[in-house]
C-alpha cells in the first residue's frame, strides 16, 4: 500500500469515528439530559431566565439545600404510586410475550412448513391487519368490553395487546423457520421423532436467537404502547406510559412535571439494561432471519 493510499485510510478512518462519536453523543443526549434534569427542581429544569440554571441547580439549593434532589422519584414512586403501575406493566409484559411466543412459534412452523396455497393468503390478510392503526381496532372492541364489564382489567388489555401483536410474530417466526432446512425435520422423524418432538428438540433449539428477538420486539410492543392501555384499562389498573402522561396532563399542580420527568427515566433506563444483556442474541436473530439457510 502507498503513502498516500495510507493517509486516505487513515483520514476515512478518522471521519467515521468522528461521525460515530457526533451520532452517539445526538442520540444519547436526550435520555442524559432528563437524566440530570429528574435531579433538580422544575424551576430550574424548566428555567425561562436562564438556562444554566439546569446546570448549576440555583433554585434546587435554595428549596433542598443540595444542587441535586430526589424530590421528582419520590414523588412519582411513593406520592403518586408509580409501583403499582410498573408492577402491571411488568404482568402485562410478561403474559403478551408468552402467549404471542407460544402461538407465534407454533403458527410460524406450522406455516414455514405447509405446502398449501392458502398460507400466503394467511399471512398477507396477517399482514394487512398489523398494519392497521392500533386505535382502529381497540375502538371496535370497547362495545363488547363494556356491555360484558370487561373494561379497565389488565386481562382485557393483554388480549387486545396479544391480537395487535400476532400477526408480527407470525411474519417474524415465520420468516426465521423457513430458512430452516426441512432436513433437520425429516433427519429427527427418522430417528424416531414425531413432528412435534422435532419442533422442541431440533428446530426451537436451532432458531431460539429468533425467539429471543422476536420475544424483545413484542415485549417493547407491550411496554411502550399507550393507545391501547390508555383507552382499556381504568385509573386503577394503568400501566407507566399512560401514568406518565397523566402526570403531564396536570401540569397545573407544582411538581407533577418533575416526576414526569423522573418516571420517564425510570421506564427508560431498564430498556438500555435489557438491550445490553441481549445485544448478542438479537444480532444473530436478525442475521438468522436475513440469511437464507
Amino acid at each position: 500500500m502507498t503513502v498516500k493510499a495510507q493517509q486516505r485510510s487513515a483520514l476515512l478512518n478518522i471521519l467515521l469515528i468522528t461521525v460515530l462519536v457526533v451520532w452517539m453523543v445526538m442520540a444519547a443526549f436526550p435520555f442524559l439530559w432528563t437524566l440530570w434534569g429528574s435531579f433538580k427542581v422544575e424551576g430550574d429544569f424548566f428555567s425561562k431566565a436562564n438556562w444554566a440554571n439546569s446546570l448549576t441547580g440555583t433554585l434546587t439549593k435554595t428549596e433542598t439545600g443540595s444542587a441535586f434532589t430526589g424530590m421528582g422519584y419520590h414523588g412519582a414512586w411513593v406520592k403518586e404510586a408509580f409501583g403499582i403501575a410498573a408492577i402491571n406493566t411488568v404482568i402485562v409484559c410478561l403474559f403478551v410475550v408468552t402467549i404471542s411466543l407460544t402461538f407465534g412459534t407454533l403458527g410460524g412452523y406450522a406455516l414455514s412448513r405447509s405446502t398449501y396455497r392458502y398460507t400466503f393468503w394467511f399471512l398477507i390478510i396477517a399482514l394487512i391487519f398489523r398494519a392497521m392503526p392500533p386505535v382502529t381496532l381497540v375502538s371496535g372492541y370497547l362495545p363488547v368490553f363494556f356491555k360484558w364489564n370487561m373494561w379497565g382489567h389488565l386481562p382485557t388489555a393483554i388480549l387486545v395487546l396479544v391480537a395487535i401483536n400476532q400477526p408480527f410474530t407470525l411474519w417474524m417466526l415465520h420468516s426465521f423457520f423457513k430458512n430452516i432446512p426441512k432436513d433437520l425435520d425429516e433427519s429427527a422423524m427418522v430417528d424416531g421423532c414425531n413432528r412435534f418432538q422435532a419442533f422442541r428438540y431440533v428446530i426451537v433449539p436451532v432458531m431460539w436467537p429468533g425467539v429471543i428477538t422476536t420475544g424483545l420486539f413484542s415485549f417493547l410492543l407491550a411496554y411502550n404502547d399507550f393507545a391501547v392501555t390508555a383507552m382499556i384499562l381504568s385509573k386503577e389498573n394503568q400501566t407507566m406510559v399512560p401514568k406518565i402522561a397523566g402526570f403531564l396532563g396536570s401540569t397545573q399542580v407544582k411538581g407533577n412535571v418533575m416526576f414526569a420527568v423522573a418516571a420517564v427515566v425510570s421506564v427508560t433506563a431498564p430498556l438500555f439494561v435489557m438491550i445490553m444483556v441481549f445485544q448478542r442474541q438479537i444480532v444473530s436473530g436478525l442475521t438468522a432471519g436475513a440469511v437464507k439457510g
